[in-house]
């Protein structure tokens, strides 16, 4: 176990090569696009993509939810089984890469390491990177996984926080009160400040009282591919992720959460983007860091909730 749970979470495209010459290593494409995006993540899959890579699709490796909320953590079972379908094992090491860079593989790691499957890696920089740096992509139709055997995993439920514990925590004071966590949320200044909307059309922007505003942007750096106008994201330098840290939370508390002396749990609009800030605390070695699954949508959703629209 001490070996598996040494696995980095980040991978350079050089790094996944030596990885897969060296065996056992399982390569996912959890792209994943907004709602009101006209982007197909699957068919861009069959398109393009890294040898021997198998399409997770997080909507559908998923519990459902009460406001029909995509992409929820899986019960036990169903993780074990997509694991199995797509033939991962439970020593496999499982690289995750996006077409963005870096935007829905971090909940994908999140999703594997809460079942325990701490051999997991994103490819840092994502499809686009690897094609960037000259590795091979393959363009004909992906061939069927071979099917595994994974034994049903324990679940981390502390890993994930509920609607009934972010509410729970917004009463308490962070500044005075030692058992309450802080809240980072990955959505836009705007999103958050209730000045611009949301992209899910009826749903009210604002923010969870006593959270703090933490774009998950502000966690990453664009690159742009040499002769083209393409752009992907890589994460920033862990000095950098601690400074952004800072700027958002403060020096103290950014200490407290650094140290383990304070918890914090990420949030977004519903749960994609809070990986990127969970993967980014983690980088910077945050050992209590949580995520609120379905984030924004679900809290905002509950007519019972109270939205802070306050700097």
């Amino acid at each position: 176990m001490s070996t598996m749970a040494a696995v980095p979470y980040l991978l350079s495209p050089s790094n996944l090569r030596d990885a897969v010459s060296s065996g056992n290593v399982s390569v996912l494409d959890a792209t994943w696009f907004m709602p009101n995006s006209s982007r197909r993540p699957l068919q861009e899959f069959q398109a393009m993509r890294i040898p021997g890579a198998q399409f997770l699709d997080l909507d559908e490796v998923a519990s459902p939810h009460e406001f029909g909320l995509k992409h929820m953590m899986p019960s036990e079972r169903v993780f074990a089984d997509a694991c199995e379908k797509l033939g991962i094992h439970t020593d496999s090491h499982v690289v995750i890469y996006d077409a963005h860079g870096v935007f829905s593989s971090p909940r994908a790691l999140f999703m594997f390491r809460a079942f325990g499957h701490q051999k997991s890696s994103i490819l840092d920089g994502g499809l686009p990177r690897w094609e960037a740096e000259g590795f091979e992509i393959v363009r004909l139709p992906p061939a069927e996984a071979k099917r595994s055997t994974y034994p049903t995993p324990v679940y981390d439920g502390a890993a994930v926080r509920s609607y009934e514990q972010v509410v729970a925590n917004s009463l308490l004071d962070s500044a005075s009160d030692p058992p309450a966590e802080l809240l980072v949320d990955a959505r836009s200044r705007g999103r958050f400040l209730g000045t611009d909307p949301e992209p899910r059309p009826g749903l009210s922007s604002g923010h969870i009282p006593r959270s703090f505003t933490l774009p998950f942007n502000v966690f990453l750096k664009s690159h742009t591919v040499p002769g083209s106008s393409a752009q992907y994201t890589t994460f920033i330098s862990e000095p950098e992720l601690r400074q952004a840290l800072v700027n958002a939370i403060g020096a103290d508390q950014a200490q407290l959460v650094l140290t383990g002396k304070r918890a914090i749990t990420t949030s977004c609009g519903s749960g994609m983007t809070a990986g990127v800030l969970w993967l980014g605390l983690k980088l910077l070695g945050a050992p209590n860091v949580a995520l609120y699954d379905e984030s924004w949508t679900g809290y905002a959703s509950r007519s019972e909730s109270h939205i802070d629209k306050s700097a």
